[in-house]
């Protein structure tokens, strides 16, 4: 039989330890706060782990009031048949499945999957119309947009990262052509790059300045290789690239994705999984500064699980969230746990 727990992840990704994770426990602080997770994926490859409904599931039920999910793209669940380049339609027809099933009321009261973000690949430029228009079908009402990753570094190798992405991706001509595609067809972007990057982004937001864009995991500031022992240069430079991407209206940001290796916190190092205190004193800086620059209407936290589960549990990483928002008003507070993630990828909750 198939586990349904993760073991393994991919190597850019640290292992989920359910053993070290079960040794620690929280009180769930504001249980009653309404909740969207933007980020999670669901997985099944070999080289991945497994990581489906059912764990979600069991991760959402540490106790936060979370009332929907949005499904972040995994490069999976593709069509085993047909045309190369409409091969990516599967992982949509897969999480709309999903969806389809919470939508049911036999899966308890989240709306996991409300929305669906897929890949398709850019590179097509204008022919990509015709794979959006196909997972717009297959997403049932609930595809959103895509993510094109474009995170690369010379020293990625050292966090375990193996796609290698050409420079200056995101400025490529028939990316551009291809990106052109999405506002038309009324979808979004979500925005993976490095904190080197993050002025391919401003580009991009201000060549498209109608088109939703939502920068992933605080922007990637990036914390071994050559940056480290390097966090407060490289905070001084991805700092102020944020706040110039701020200036641009269609963007948003998420908050989170600091469990993920590259970002060079030793935290899954400990005897003990580490507290929601801990967590919000290493990433308070990083999510004040996003918090400033766009403001609690274009900022979200994510749990970009399972990926992050390396690092630390769902509850208490909810936790962490909940105390760097303890300053927050009433209004800013469900902006940032659920009224932004409604509004950018029109959940209508």
């Amino acid at each position: 039989m198939k586990p349904t727990t993760p073991t393994t992840t991919i190597s850019s990704h640290l292992v989920v330890r359910p053993e070290w994770l079960a040794k620690r426990r929280e009180e769930v602080l504001e249980p009653d706060l309404p909740i969207v997770d933007p980020h999670h994926h669901l997985i099944d490859r070999p080289e991945s782990g497994t990581y489906l409904l059912p764990d979600l599931l069991a991760d959402i039920a540490s106790g936060h009031n979370v009332v929907a999910t949005v499904y972040l793209e995994w490069l999976s669940m593709y069509r085993a048949s047909g045309p190369e380049d409409m091969r990516p339609v599967g992982e949509i027809e897969f999480a709309n499945g999903v969806a389809a099933m919470c939508a049911s009321g036999s899966y308890g009261k989240p709306r996991v999957c409300a929305g669906i973000v897929g890949h398709a690949d850019l590179m097509l430029g204008a022919r990509v119309a015709k794979v959006l228009e196909a997972m717009i079908v297959a997403g049932g009402g609930r595809f959103r947009g895509i993510r094109y990753i474009a995170s690369s570094d010379p020293d990625q190798a050292q966090w375990g990262a193996t796609a290698v992405r050409p420079e200056g991706l995101l400025l490529d001509k028939r990316v551009r052509e291809g990106f052109a595609q999405l506002a038309p067809l009324g979808l979004s972007f979500d925005a993976w790059v490095y904190h080197p990057q993050l002025g391919d982004v401003v580009d991009l937001a201000r060549a498209f300045p109608g088109t939703p864009i939502v920068l992933n995991h605080v922007g990637g500031p990036i914390g071994l290789g050559r940056y480290t022992g390097k966090r407060d240069a490289v905070f001084t430079d991805w700092s102020a690239r944020i706040r110039e991407l701020a200036a641009c209206p269609n963007v948003h940001v998420k908050l989170g994705g600091l469990g993920m290796k590259m970002f060079g916190f030793d935290v899954h190092e400990g005897e003990l999984p580490p507290g929601s205190e801990q967590l919000a004193a290493a990433w308070r800086p990083y999510v004040e500064t996003c918090i400033s620059a766009f403001g609690p209407r274009r900022a979200m936290f994510e749990s970009n699980f399972p990926v992050d589960k390396g690092s630390y549990g769902y509850g208490v990483y909810w936790n962490a969230c909940k105390r760097l928002a303890q300053g927050a008003s009433a209004p800013e507070k469900a902006d940032l746990f659920h009224g932004t993630a409604s509004r950018f990828y029109r959940l209508g909750i």
